[in-house]
């Protein structure tokens, strides 16, 4: 990592360079890439200031601390960039996970859909749901449905030999769809 060190309105000294210098080399273990640092240290009053702009390959990390004691906030600063660094991390890795699932997502949609063209996500997901209907007349759906916990049965009408569908009203009656024709 590039470290450039200024001091404004303070004496230069090697030893806050080093200091500096040391501290950034252990954050640029969680870098991927070559990054460059730009320190500027300075007093203002009694307040010591440190700034810290560390740029790199889609990296642009800011921050500024102020406290009574240089040392102190040269650590602090390191401390918030530190944060950043490792949020900005983060948000990259759940970026790259998030494409990966909403591939994933979107094939199971288009599997999952009746029909292909409704693959917008504000289209509710349509599950679906193989069943075995077996060839019986209406009366004995009558008393298959009453048997089964299921709100609806799937059978062959044995008259007509056309899938029919025996369901049960709120009103506790039975209701029974039909193809026409």
């Amino acid at each position: 990592m590039q470290v450039s060190v200024t001091f404004k309105n303070l004496d230069p000294s090697e030893h806050l360079k080093t200091y500096v210098k040391n501290k950034l080399d252990k954050l640029d273990k969680l870098l991927d890439n070559p990054a460059e640092a730009n320190v500027v240290l300075s007093v203002e009053k009694i307040r010591h200031i440190a700034e810290i702009k560390l740029t790199g390959d889609r990296l642009n990390v800011n921050c500024r601390e102020k406290t009574n004691d240089m040392y102190s906030s040269i650590d602090m600063a390191l401390d918030k960039l530190e944060k950043q660094i490792k949020k900005n991390k983060q948000k990259i890795q759940k970026h790259r996970k998030g494409d990966r699932s909403e591939i994933r997502e979107q094939k199971e949609m288009t599997e999952d859909l009746i029909s292909p063209a409704a693959t917008d996500a504000a289209t509710p997901r349509i599950r679906t749901q193989n069943i075995e209907y077996k060839p019986m007349d209406i009366e004995e759906a009558s008393m298959q449905i009453e048997l089964t916990p299921d709100n609806f049965l799937v059978f062959t009408n044995s008259m007509t030999n056309r899938v029919n569908v025996l369901y049960k009203r709120k009103d506790g009656d039975l209701g029974l769809i039909q193809p026409m024709g």
